[in-house]
């Protein structure tokens, strides 16, 4: 299939001034190098007969728009006619014609089942870090909940659930229980860049995917009591990163005055972790999945880590 030749300036856009809200996607535009992204996503091009295709690029640029501004299919198709600022950022003339919500829902299912999107997590990750953005002076480790976009089933009938991946989770430190899904991340002390992430059911322990979030190169490791365990801290002394763990007592040995000032050192350090969910639940809409599976899921999470990851750097770089 050709692929449609998209983005040369119409006359509308060489007289138009500059809407409210398009110099954030102007700096985000030029802050990374797309061409990286284009060369992961080689492999989407169709071939075959039929009208030409959306470059693969611009329905990626499309989708974490989506995931920037908490928008379904419609509302993105609706935008990206509508708005200036998101057709520059794509890539598109306002003689062109917009991607319809079929397009991208197709285009974002062959992400997932190609499992392109942890390939394009990895670039962008790559690039941040070339930049110097990323510090590495320690992992801040945590989870969030996400309710399901189905309706709960009843407790103890969760075999006619309409999402079979989700599960039931208590709400620590808050009553009742949420039903979905969970985000594990690793963030970057000081940047708050999110360099690894993790989606599961609701009912996976936080500590499960823990050592998976550790990049390694990070010079230490701050997380709650969840994350404390002796294999894990042995593990990090022995690769030379400091094992920043908030201890927890046992029903022999109560925690020490010295116990007691470590945990509220790393509370204070990690508690900037919060910001991330705090950002990706009120700025950017993830309260709730808008699919039903976990590798569908796990997609939305990917793509909103990637979109909060651009609009952190160009904070950063601001």
């Amino acid at each position: 299939m050709s692929v449609k030749a998209t983005g040369q300036l119409g006359f509308g856009e060489l007289g138009a001034g500059r809407r409210p809200g398009s110099a954030a996607l102007e700096r985000v535009s030029v802050l990374v190098e797309w061409s990286g992204f284009e060369k992961a996503l080689a492999g989407l091009r169709e071939e075959g007969p039929g009208r030409p295709g959306y470059r693969p690029l611009l329905l990626f640029k499309a989708l974490l728009l989506q995931a920037w501004y908490g928008l379904s299919d419609a509302e993105l198709e609706f935008r990206l006619g509508d708005s200036l600022s998101f057709s520059r950022f794509v890539g598109l003339s306002l003689e062109d014609a917009v991607p319809d919500h079929t397009t991208l829902c197709r285009f974002r299912n062959r992400l997932v089942s190609q499992r392109l999107l942890e390939r394009l997590f990895d670039e962008l990750d790559r690039q941040l870090d070339g930049a110097g953005l990323v510090l590495k002076q320690g992992a801040m480790l945590d989870a969030t909940l996400i309710e399901a976009a189905t309706p709960r089933p009843p407790l103890g009938q969760e075999d006619r659930a309409k999402d079979p991946d989700a599960a039931f989770a208590k709400r620590q430190g808050k009553p009742g229980s949420a039903y979905g899904y969970k985000a594990h991340v690793g963030v970057d002390q000081g940047s708050g860049l999110v360099r690894a992430v993790i989606t599961t059911p609701a009912n996976v322990n936080d500590t499960t995917p823990a050592d998976a979030l550790i990049r390694g190169d990070e010079a230490a490791v701050y997380a709650d009591k969840a994350y404390d365990t002796h294999a894990r801290r042995d593990r990090l002394k022995q690769a030379g990163v400091k094992p920043r763990l908030m201890r927890r007592p046992n029903k022999h040995h109560a925690l020490t005055p010295r116990q007691q000032r470590f945990n509220d050192l790393v509370a204070r350090r990690r508690a900037a972790v919060e910001t991330t969910f705090a950002t990706w639940k009120r700025r950017m809409g993830l309260t709730r999945t808008r699919y039903v599976g976990l590798a569908k899921v796990a997609g939305q999470v990917l793509l909103t880590a990637m979109a909060f990851n651009l609009r952190r750097a160009a904070v950063l770089t601001a």
